[in-house]
């Protein structure tokens, strides 16, 4: 571990004000804290600030002298961060603030997602409006919350809020690429009912852990074909039931529905007769998931011990139409752009699953740059969880983001990274979910282009930020924001 602090990084102004951000907590649907820092920022800055109810702030910043007549620029970014963490993590992300480090050439966190998505980016507008020195036009600093489950934020934002031509959105997260499109995309929550007998004598209680893989973003991390720990627990389910007589007593997994799940737990029981068959057939499928998943997903970890016994099981139908419904519901890759090679164009993501109340709730999420893909995968999505009386709801929906290839911004962005580093930037659209979606539909005539640093693992707690990208993108931005006309 290096010990260098964030705050001794560069730019030190912009790394100090992340390291102010790392200190208070933020996940998505606890942006209170975080939005009232913000409101207070502004205002002490003698910006003109509004913050409406939702807690969405907008700070105005006037234009640096003799650039008055230049185009007005809307900087964007959003407040809230995933909330994932390692088992062996106590962290609360309501309370707790994260402990960010620097770890080489990176920033990362103790076990703990970084938050630098989107993190890093408020933290450079910031430090925009808190400079002297950096030349600009007009400026709107736009921070949304709860872009990471549902774009809430963004989705109220109304016309009289803002008048800005151009929107530079500030979460890319790989240096070197220029987005213009995403996709869509529409949340399914689904509750599962169960009944429940007395366990039947002669058994012993275990509990199985899936545990060890990557996960990640549902959307970017989506087509690398990691592993899904709630897939791979209820396929493990599936097989020891049809040979093992189990009985389940919990089955709970995953903490976010945009975020490939790591991590899934479930208590059964097993006939005492059957244990030694049972404890064989849990080896047996660990190694095949590690010989299948050797590149994938390396650190893969099935484990089996004993817990206290449960006084309930589920009945022998109720497990059954669980373990169908998630067995049939789509997980993983749909399908892939025909234009840009490379890019998955719809895929879904069983993120959450947790035993609640006689109930088994899931979250899931679909996406997909294509309107009739994305709601071909919902439906789809939908009918498996009803399937075996299930109850399925659609929410959260967001649409997706055209990509302009004739976009006056792009264009002057593209030259200019061609000047500052000579080379040709990227121009991608990704699989995942930006706000520029749902702001382009709001204000029609907005040019709109997305950057950022490069952060890999996003949604995962192995998230961290390639410290010298910061330094490239902050570069970039000023450029961009010299040249505007």
């Amino acid at each position: 571990m290096n010990t260098k602090a964030l705050t001794d990084l560069e730019p030190k102004q912009l790394w100090q004000n992340f390291a102010k951000l790392c200190e208070i907590p933020h996940p998505s649907h606890h942006e209170e804290k975080i939005s009232a820092f913000m409101k207070k920022f502004g205002e002490e800055l003698g910006l003109e600030t509004h913050a409406d109810k939702l807690g969405n702030v907008i700070i105005k910043k006037p234009a640096t002298a003799g650039m008055e007549n230049r185009k007005k620029v809307i900087l964007q970014s959003h407040l809230d961060m995933v909330p994932e963490k390692n088992s062996d993590i106590k962290h609360d992300f309501t309370k707790d603030p994260i402990e960010a480090y620097v770890d080489g050439d990176f920033v990362t966190a103790k076990g703990t997602t970084l938050g630098a998505d989107n993190g890093i980016g408020v933290a450079t507008i910031m430090t925009i409006l808190q400079s002297k020195d950096v030349k600009h036009g007009p400026l709107e600093a736009l921070f949304t919350i709860n872009e990471e489950d549902g774009m809430d934020g963004a989705a109220a934002i109304e016309p009289p809020d803002l008048s800005g031509e151009i929107l530079l959105n500030l979460d890319t997260e790989i240096e070197g690429e220029i987005n213009i499109g995403c996709a869509g995309g529409f949340y399914i929550t689904a509750k599962i009912p169960y009944s429940t007998e007395a366990p039947p004598k002669d058994t012993i209680a275990y509990q199985i852990i899936v545990s060890g893989l990557h996960g990640g973003h549902s959307g970017i991390d989506i087509n690398l074909g990691r592993g899904s720990a709630i897939k791979i627990l209820n396929q493990l389910l599936w097989e020891t039931n049809n040979t093992c007589d189990i009985k389940l007593v919990k089955f709970d997994g995953g903490s976010a529905a945009n975020a490939i799940p790591r991590e899934a737990y479930a208590t059964i029981i097993v006939p005492k007769n059957n244990e030694d068959k049972f404890l064989k057939l849990i080896g047996e499928f660990s190694e095949t998931l590690k010989h299948e998943l050797v590149k994938k997903d390396p650190e893969i970890k099935i484990t089996a011990s004993n817990t206290q016994m449960p006084e309930k099981v589920f009945t022998k139908e109720s497990q059954e139409n669980l373990f169908k419904a998630i067995y049939i519901c789509p997980n993983g890759v749909f399908s892939m752009s025909a234009d840009i090679p490379g890019l998955t164009e719809t895929s879904t993501n069983i993120g959450i699953i947790k035993t609640v109340d006689q109930n088994v709730e899931l979250s899931t999420l679909q996406r997909s740059s294509s309107e009739n893909l994305k709601e071909k995968i919902a439906e789809m999505t939908k009918i498996a969880l009803e399937s075996t009386g299930g109850v399925a709801k659609q929410q959260g929906s967001y649409p997706g983001w055209q990509p302009n290839t004739e976009s006056n911004i792009l264009n002057l962005a593209k030259n200019i990274y061609k000047k500052l580093f000579n080379q040709e930037v990227k121009v991608t659209a990704i699989h995942a979910g930006l706000e520029p979606a749902l702001l382009g539909k709001i204000f029609p005539n907005l040019d709109m282009i997305s950057i950022g640093p490069t952060i890999n693992f996003p949604h995962s707690p192995n998230e961290k930020v390639e410290i010298a990208t910061v330094n490239k993108f902050w570069e970039f931005l000023l450029e961009i924001l010299l040249e505007i006309p």
